[in-house]
């Protein structure tokens, strides 16, 4: 009997993403959940495989052998097996997609070429120019990978050369692992056991010895420093067989030295607090509970109550924040409480600290971990405690494959540890709060604020009142003057970054587009350039207008940029802080910014929506809301429900401890309901109110959504590619599983018509998401690959 492994293979199109079975070469200790390298297709080119099981089989004859094993221990474990299936059933990913949301990129590995000139290989007479020069550069450095060689040689034809010399035999290529990021180590010196030293020892010698003997083990480096020798005594030591000298792995702590641990002071909580924590620990440990308060109710100090029982029981925690910019006071307030049983998983940390973060978690350094979407996936043993802060938020949802939402893959992970799963937020989604109203979760309330009251709100109707400049309105500058002559400090929310927002034609009427996108080019007052929020392509101001050739063309439309450079206009006594991308590109921009404001250097932030939820600053007092009625009115079915929860939100900044708090939001619609819910605070209104528009419409969380987007950069094909899942999406549907509920609607083309260069159209389907619906989606995804045109792609999201 021959051991057999079933392999799921990297980069394989989606028509021949599949479980391959390999025959395991005899003395390789292949175990599940390694990575190998095997050949694949009918040129056997060497790819990157994991494996998924193991098996005995007598069958042989046809199978290809694994080429060689890349992880001596297994990766990921059985928990992450379980869950890489979770995702390729419930978000239709790749069997890789679903590995590089479970391992950090840094593990990743990249298998590249290598070249090998054949020992006194000989071209023919006729050899294509270039190829002798071609093959002296590979003999001059053996090992030579594709991109070193096309810098040395300068050779255009470069991929032509090397074909023709392996063919005529001349030269070989080898497949080199290479790891992204590789381990940073340290030299370790520790004593030898029964040394027995033949010749008498100098007092150095003897004085690193003892230092020795006192600590065990220490560096190299801290050994010199300790003992005032040079690493030459070390060495000499080591050759009299002394000591022993060895590598170790060393944690790159992306917080090291940035704060230290105080001592954890116990948690009092008000009685509606306890009221809300005994509400958690009686309710079923397998059902999620939400944990639903006012801003300011003090919903973090429920949670870090939780977590200190969950410590006590032995067990660890996971605490996910939506976005990087809440995390700096999270940070600050765990790592002060826990220490260095907290670690942090986010975007922001360089590839190599994320990877040592994720390997610091496996091997169990950390008990805590905080992190933002990706965290999820942290590979925690024995978990007890899931907390997902803002629930509510959109960036929990992955828009890239696999399109996971946060709290379905927590629900799952909870299950398998049986953990309890704690959703937060003041403004909780409709589908989860009906979930809880409903009985499938567990309820816990906060009504009141914990320190301060409910800040007064004022909504200015910016059509009849006066402005001051071109942006804000009389009352809000008032009340900017006022917080300034008092020392208080203020927030303003503008959700739109750059300068001016468009750049329009006063003569024909259109806009300075992207040429990759089908969107409006942004104008950046700081590098003086127009730039796409969405692919990235920037290009100078155009003197006349690119249609037309006019030249009126005129800037409308507020960004944050502008609305800086009018508040110092406005107010040249007044330190301004801009918190958008923009201002928040290096590491630690975040901490280092809010610290700031919350140290009083600045009297006004103005920002995007990275400023509108989970920061307290004792010293604010006015919020100000510009520009929000745009997204009263995308094409989302949720828009009021997000324009509701951001305007609560960033309301709640204002008036958290004991200085009263105000806010001024500035619309053209002051009549629009969700103003005056948000202002009041109001949810159960406004849930009464939405719930119902979901039920009348059949919306979420009345059924689910299947959308699935095509994109070509045909524009006819990305069309032709959305008729054909409908037609073999109907037929299927039709034939097998006509007991399904399932209402399509479309094709139809995007709102953002065209990005990065394709084009995009959609298909909708209202349906329930169970085992049969994924499994007729999966079955169509399948069918259309095998008929679709060239280029076009698929993809689905549901839920």
């Amino acid at each position: 009997m021959a051991q057999i492994a079933a392999v799921a293979v990297d980069k394989a199109t989606p028509q021949f993403d599949r479980e391959y079975s390999y025959l395991v070469p005899d003395g390789l200790p292949v175990q599940v959940g390694c990575r190998v390298t095997v050949p694949f297709g009918r040129g056997n080119r060497r790819r990157l495989g994991l494996v998924l099981s193991l098996s005995q089989s007598e069958d042989t004859a046809r199978l290809k052998k694994i080429a060689s094993l890349v992880d001596r221990q297994p990766l990921i474990g059985e928990e992450q097996l379980g869950l890489m299936r979770w995702l390729r059933e419930h978000t239709f990913c790749s069997w890789f997609d679903a590995v590089r949301v479970l391992i950090p990129a840094g593990l990743g590995m990249d298998l590249e070429d290598q070249f090998l000139a054949e020992p006194g290989a000989e071209l023919p007479a006729d050899a294509p120019k270039g190829a002798e020069k071609l093959l002296e550069a590979i003999r001059a450095g053996q090992g030579k990978t594709p991109e070193q060689l096309a810098e040395e040689t300068g050779e255009k034809d470069l991929h032509r050369l090397l074909r023709y010399l392996m063919e005529c035999g001349a030269v070989r290529s080898e497949i080199n692992d290479r790891r992204r990021v590789l381990d940073e180590r340290v030299t370790m010196v520790r004593p030898a056991p029964d040394f027995e030293p033949r010749k008498p020892l100098t007092k150095k010698q003897e004085l690193v010895l003892a230092v020795l003997e006192e600590f065990g083990s220490v560096s190299v480096k801290e050994l010199c420093y300790y003992s005032g020798v040079t690493r030459i005594v070390v060495e000499n030591l080591r050759k009299a067989g002394a000591v022993e000298l060895y590598e170790q792995i060393v944690y790159r702590d992306p917080y090291a030295g940035r704060d230290e641990e105080s001592q954890a002071e116990p948690i009092l909580l008000t009685d509606a607090q306890q009221a809300a924590y005994d509400t958690i620990l009686a309710g079923d440990p397998g059902k999620p509970v939400l944990l639903y308060g006012v801003t300011g109710s003090g919903k973090t100090q429920v949670f870090l109550r939780l977590i200190d029982q969950t410590l006590a029981e032995g067990r660890r925690a996971i605490v996910m924040v939506p976005e990087i910019s809440l995390t700096p006071q999270v940070i600050e307030r765990f790592r002060s409480r826990y220490g260095s049983r907290t670690a942090v998983l986010h975007s922001s940390l360089t590839m190599a600290q994320r990877t040592d973060e994720w390997r610091r978690i496996r091997d169990g350094g950390a008990d805590i971990i905080i992190g933002t979407r990706s965290a999820v996936f942290a590979p925690v043993e024995n978990l007890g405690l899931i907390v997902i802060d803002e629930e509510q938020e959109r960036t929990y949802q992955s828009e890239s494959s696999p399109r996971f939402r946060t709290a379905e893959v927590a629900r799952v992970r909870c299950r398998y540890h049986g953990a309890r799963l704690l959703l937060c937020s003041a403004t909780p989604s409709v589908e989860s709060y009906h979930a809880a109203r409903t009985g499938r979760y567990t309820l816990a309330r906060l009504t009141e604020r914990y320190s301060g009251q409910l800040p007064d709100v004022t909504i200015v109707d910016t059509t009849r009142t006066e402005r001051v400049g071109e942006i804000f309105s009389e009352p809000l500058c008032a009340e900017l003057l006022k917080n300034l002559e008092m020392g208080q400090q203020s927030i303003l929310l503008l959700n739109r970054r750059g300068y001016h927002t468009v750049m329009k034609c006063s003569s024909c009427g259109e806009a300075v587009t992207c040429p990759n996108c089908s969107v409006a080019m942004t104008y950046h007052r700081q590098n003086g350039r127009l730039m796409c929020h969405y692919c990235g392509h920037t290009q100078e101001v155009p003197a006349v207008c690119p249609h037309c050739g006019s030249s009126l063309v005129r800037f409308s439309g507020i960004g944050t940029q502008k609305a800086e450079e009018e508040l110092q206009r406005l107010f040249p006594q007044a330190r301004i802080l801009r918190m958008d991308v923009d201002t928040t590109m290096s590491r630690f921009a975040y901490e280092e910014k809010f610290g700031d404001f919350a140290a009083g250097k600045y009297d006004v932030m103005v920002g995007t929506q990275m400023v509108s939820k989970g920061l307290n600053f004792p010293q604010v007092t006015l919020v100000g809301v510009l520009g929000t009625d745009m997204s009263l009115y995308s094409d989302d079915f949720r828009s009021f429900e997000r324009t509701f929860s951001l305007l609560t939100q960033v309301v709640g900044r204002s008036g958290r401890f004991d200085l009263p708090g105000r806010a001024f939001i500035e619309t053209a619609q002051p009549h629009n309901p969700v103003f005056a819910l948000a202002s009041a605070q109001d949810y159960e209104a406004f849930y009464r109110e939405e719930i119902l528009f979901r039920k009348v419409n059949l919306y979420p969380p009345f059924c689910s959504l299947l959308t699935v987007q095509f994109t070509s950069v045909s524009e006819a094909d990305s069309h032709a590619g959305a008729r054909l899942f409908a037609r073999l999406f109907t037929r299927l549907a039709q034939a097998e599983y006509a007991d399904l509920p399932i209402r399509m609607l479309g094709p139809a083309g995007d709102t953002l018509y065209r990005v990065a260069g394709k084009y995009r159209c959609h298909l909708i389907l209202k349906c329930r998401n169970d085992r049969r619906m994924r499994e007729l989606t999966r079955r169509v995804l399948e069918q259309f690959y095998a008929q679709a045109p060239a280029g076009v792609q698929a993809i689905p999201d549901l839920d």
